[in-house]
């Protein structure tokens, strides 16, 4: 029988979607953290090798606002065991998160990668990145790391629609996506891919092609996010020349309840709500409070007895 026997979901208290800190729990034996890293990488997408100024909705610093990126890696992950964070778990898993982690060249890579590997609680290495920038040789690299750590590659999507791509200057068009996730397979490393709901001119059908496109392919997690506006970025002109309009909290909602049930019952599902910065957060507001995100879905799959892949259709 599948985990999300119907039965097992009118019980109380039941998780109702595979939650991230749960999975590691289980993997790893108690809790686990990650330490994000700045590997001060660049992006294909901003450097001119397929575009530039970066997808219409990236910061200037990428994903990782919150990082000292002046500091180098070894001296990241070093501050990070040296402060209160390290007293809270006893294993840890190295996430370089900003820009494109497995753009340069091996021989750069394999430095950077190694630069973060310096304490013995650390127990995997996970790279944020583009399908784009993987290939056979990237592969084998990161492949070389699981004889001693779990090893996890994060490929940005946010859509399958290809002209949604287009518009916010994403670079790729999906089928290179599909190519990544089949040598990532190949490899054995596992994936964890962005579904991004509000992007410009999108809608419940778009949201609707893109949870079934993720369905067609074998990836163990997920990143739900939705689309919001940040200072300095090309998605902010659009907002202030009434161009885009964000998604409110309760359409995000109804399609994060859509994305829950009808996705994989076998995804992690890591998030469910983008962090934006505070100090560059220009909207939609309600995108600051995390919690309505994740106690509003909780009272709706509740309430409606739902739970992860309830209408998961395979085909």
């Amino acid at each position: 029988m599948p985990f999300f026997c119907y039965t097992d979901y009118t019980m109380e208290n039941i998780e109702r979607y595979k939650h991230l800190n749960k999975y590691l729990k289980e993997k790893f034996g108690e809790r686990t953290l990650k330490i994000c890293v700045d590997g001060n990488f660049s992006c294909p997408n901003r450097d001119g090798t397929c575009g530039t100024g970066g997808c219409i909705f990236c910061s200037e610093k990428g994903s990782g606002d919150h990082i000292n990126s002046t500091n180098s890696i070894t001296l990241q992950v070093q501050n990070y065991f040296s402060s209160y964070k390290a007293t809270r778990a006893n294993k840890f898993i190295i996430y370089f998160q900003n820009f494109t982690n497995t753009y340069d060249s091996l021989e750069n890579l394999k430095q950077k990668y190694d630069s973060s590997l310096i304490d013995d609680r650390i127990v995997g290495i996970e790279f944020a990145t583009r399908p784009d920038c993987i290939t056979e040789e990237i592969c084998k690299l990161l492949k070389s790391y699981s004889t001693k750590y779990y090893v996890c590659v994060e490929l940005g999507l946010q859509t399958s629609n290809d002209n949604t791509a287009k518009i916010i200057n994403r670079g790729y068009n999906s089928e290179i996506f599909t190519k990544a996730v089949n040598l990532l397979n190949k490899y054995n490393i596992d994936i964890v891919t962005h579904i991004m709901v509000g992007l410009p001119n999108e809608n419940f059908e778009d949201i609707k092609n893109t949870v079934s496109f993720i369905n067609k392919h074998n990836i163990q997690g997920i990143k739900i996010h939705s689309c919001y506006v940040v200072k300095n970025t090309k998605l902010a002109e659009m907002y202030f020349a009434g161009k885009y309009t964000p998604i409110s909290f309760e359409e995000y909602m109804e399609n994060l309840e859509y994305i829950l049930t009808h996705i994989s019952p076998n995804l992690i599902i890591h998030r469910i709500s983008g962090d934006a910065p505070k100090d560059l957060l220009i909207a939609p507001d309600w995108n600051l409070h995390k919690k309505w995100v994740l106690n509003g879905i909780d009272k709706i799959l509740k309430e409606k007895d739902l739970w992860q892949g309830k209408y998961f259709n395979s085909n």
